[in-house]
């Protein structure tokens, strides 16, 4: 099929089949079914798995006909972090049962990766996946699981080897969340909401398919994961507030010129110099994304995500100049202001979550500007001798 043939039958079926009624909640999952089942939802995958064999330059023109009447649904080959590592990394079966249930929206994950002990060092995770048959029987703990309570699989590192070096003894699974022996406890946020978990597992069962990738080599499977969350990350899923709609960006030159303050020298440079990091930012995704396409983690993806955590910080911080003294109050008499102090708490969110900043710029040092690594005296060493058991 040529562009045109796709642009022209992408649009037709969207004329067909879609209104605004199919994004409110009670239709979201029946309109995302009927996208997978017309295998709009990740066009780039081979039709086998339940894709179109598109092009990447192909399968932007499906994301962008969705996007331009504010459909949901298609672009999923690049944005379900957990449906592209399944693909990549699953056995048939599970590809078989899973990859249907991800697609269409009818299952939800979360990220079952940090610990009390391993968040910034991930390879130091001691939450343990002990052979029990064909399967595994797993115990230990995780810490701000986003997502954890409604979620019917997590995607879980944990060790599966302690004689190992600690990147080498770890194995990825997808749990079954809905089971005995998987607890959840939500973690109230400054920003009133309830984004976090703690996930306490005691004995929960992940079946013999369920493994992705072979056993201990698990490291290289989460290295792909977090290459998928750091670009949605980078695309700004940190500041969006619960319930908003998708594009959330405040549109700092309209505030300043509704509050009268756009003839001010210094605050014009302020926003333009946030309008141009937002821009340079969509560039470097672009690149990413393409990247991405060709199933890599590429290093590209920490500068996304540490530029979107400099960007989603800066916007709060000019927003509250353009406000001035307003943004000290706060409550739903004073909306803005509101808005301008759950940014700036939720902007930490994005330094945090898929790999602190300090983190980030570790990875960008090593792996793009290729600097020395940083020293780690326990690398080589058997996990059960490193410093995380031994103290």
């Amino acid at each position: 099929m040529t562009d045109d043939d796709i642009r022209a039958e992408v649009r037709d079926w969207l004329a067909a089949n879609w209104s605004r009624d199919k994004a409110k909640d009670d239709h979201a999952v029946r309109w995302t079914r009927r996208v997978f089942e017309a295998r709009w939802a990740a066009t780039s995958w081979p039709a086998e798995w339940f894709g179109r064999g598109y092009t990447n330059a192909q399968a932007k023109i499906v994301e962008q006909a969705f996007a331009a009447v504010g459909a949901r649904g298609a672009g999923q080959d690049r944005s379900n972090l957990a449906a592209n590592t399944v693909l990549k990394f699953g056995t048939e079966a599970l590809k078989h049962v899973v990859l249907p249930k991800l697609l269409s929206g009818e299952a939800s994950i979360c990220l079952l990766y940090s610990e009390p002990g391993a968040g910034s060092d991930l390879a130091s995770v001691r939450t343990r996946a002990d052979r029990q048959g064909d399967g595994w029987v797993v115990n230990g703990q995780k810490v701000w699981t986003s997502g954890a309570m409604t979620a019917d699989y997590g995607l879980l590192l944990a060790r599966t080897d302690w004689d190992q070096p600690k990147h080498n003894g770890i194995s990825f699974f997808l749990l079954p969340m809905k089971q005995a022996g998987v607890d959840v406890r939500p973690i109230h946020q400054i920003t009133g909401d309830r984004h976090f978990n703690e996930v306490f597992i005691d004995n929960a069962i992940v079946p013999p398919d369920h493994r992705l990738g072979e056993e201990n080599a698990g490291w290289s499977v989460l290295q792909t994961a977090l290459a998928y969350e750091r670009l949605i990350m980078g695309e700004g899923a940190g500041e969006r507030r619960q319930g908003a709609s998708k594009d959330n960006r405040v549109d700092l030159v309209r505030l300043a010129h509704e509050r009268g303050k756009l003839r001010d020298p210094v605050l014009r440079q302020k926003i333009a110099q946030a309008i141009a990091y937002r821009h340079l930012n969509s560039l470097n995704l672009a690149r990413a994304k393409a990247e991405m396409a060709q199933g890599t983690s590429s290093p590209i993806m920490s500068l996304g995500k540490l530029a979107m955590s400099r960007i989603l910080h800066n916007d709060a911080r000019v927003m509250g100049d353009i406000l001035g003294t307003e943004s000290l109050l706060d409550g739903p008499d004073h909306a803005l202001a509101a808005d301008v102090n759950y940014r700036g708490f939720n902007a930490f969110m994005t330094s945090i979550g898929g790999g602190t900043d300090q983190i980030q710029r570790n990875i960008i040092s090593e792996r793009v500007l290729g600097l020395p690594r940083e020293i780690e005296i326990d690398r080589n060493l058997p996990f059960r001798e490193s410093r995380a058991v031994t103290g």
